[in-house]
């Protein structure tokens, strides 16, 4: 017994003091970025909490798996546009007048306040706001953490758009090569609060061109859009190139699904092929619908998960759109999807 126990504290003082290089994980912030690093599976993530709490870079062996056109962060943080993985909230994508609904009721959008883009309002208002907050940062045996929250009911012109007041918490977590983005909305109003948030990943390939990607898309039914890509109610079965084995170099790609087809977990996946290399976005059962960008002759492609289709809040007061979501008073909603990337190689 007693050389069992000086075993295991042998055993105990040799891991508390392996050196920095031997540990798989590492999480650690530098300046206003935070970097996650898996090194077995050589994969980077950067994250900048000051802009919009964006994961701006993801990289495998070398590669870059988001769209990164920036020469350096300055020029990121003066155009963090059709990059990275960026948040959309209130709402994501479009809605059909400069007012939105909620329990019934109609909530007009002051476009004079300036934090609304366009006369179709389009992605909410805090994509790339600095108000996001560090709470942790933490590596272990399971993984490489960082966790930031946005206090939304801080915020007076916010909440002039969107009068539900409300926390968002979001943490990126790194394990096994793959990076989970989880999500938790906290609702402190009074009134439930719908859900219609989401993401606008901007993924690329790097062993062929765009042209030559073929795509998957877990989803049963094809949303029908007006000009300003706004869903009509009428819906159809999903076709070619979103069934895979199909070629992006004829199609320019924007478009809407819901009725996602779920594994037994209940998660939707995405994917993007190229020669070897292969993304798998899946998303949570929270995630009730998806968007796919893919413009020509843009190098990137995207898998948006939604917690509502475009325009969910309005379409649900018509009665066209049943599957919004909403958190009651004092409740959370919360969700993840993953990005997993397969096939790549070093050089």
């Amino acid at each position: 017994m007693k050389r069992l126990q000086f075993a295991c504290f042998a055993f105990i003082v040799c891991l508390s003091t392996l050196p920095a290089t031997a540990q798989r994980y590492a999480a650690r912030r530098e300046g206003d970025v935070v970097q996650l690093t898996d090194t077995t599976t050589d994969t980077h993530v950067s994250i900048a909490p000051g802009i919009g709490n964006i994961a701006y870079r993801m990289t495998v062996k070398g590669h870059d798996v988001l769209r990164w056109p920036h020469a350096d962060m300055a020029s990121f943080k003066a155009n963090p546009n059709q990059t990275g993985i960026p948040f959309m909230g209130p709402w994501i994508n479009r809605l059909d007048e400069q007012a939105f609904y909620a329990n019934g009721e109609r909530y007009a959008l002051d476009m004079t306040l300036g934090n609304i883009r366009g006369a179709i309002p389009i992605h909410g208002f805090v994509t790339a706001t600095s108000e996001w907050r560090l709470v942790s940062v933490d590596a272990g045996r399971n993984g490489a953490t960082v966790t930031s929250r946005l206090e939304f009911f801080r915020q007076p012109s916010w909440m002039k758009q969107w009068p539900f007041a409300h926390t968002i918490e979001m943490t990126h977590v790194l394990r096994d090569g793959v990076l989970e983005v989880q999500t938790t909305i906290t609702n402190m109003s009074a009134e439930p609060m719908p859900v219609s948030v989401g993401f606008h990943p901007y993924f690329q390939l790097t062993d062929s061109p765009r042209d030559e990607w073929t795509i998957s898309v877990a989803a049963r039914t094809h949303l029908k859009l007006t000009q300003d890509k706004l869903p009509t109610g009428e819906t159809e079965p999903i076709g070619a190139p979103y069934t895979g084995g199909v070629p992006l170099r004829d199609y320019f790609i924007d478009d809407g699904f819901m009725d996602l087809v779920r594994d037994g977990q209940g998660r939707a996946t995405m994917t993007v092929s190229g020669k070897a290399q292969r993304l798998d976005v899946q998303f949570g059962p929270n995630y009730r619908a998806a968007v796919v960008w893919a413009p020509k002759p843009q190098n990137f492609i995207c898998f948006e998960p939604m917690a509502a289709i475009t325009n969910g809040l309005n379409l649900a007061q018509k009665g066209i759109y049943k599957e919004l979501q909403s958190i009651a008073p004092g409740g959370t909603w919360r969700e993840s999807f993953w990005i997993s990337p397969r096939g790549f190689s070093s050089g």
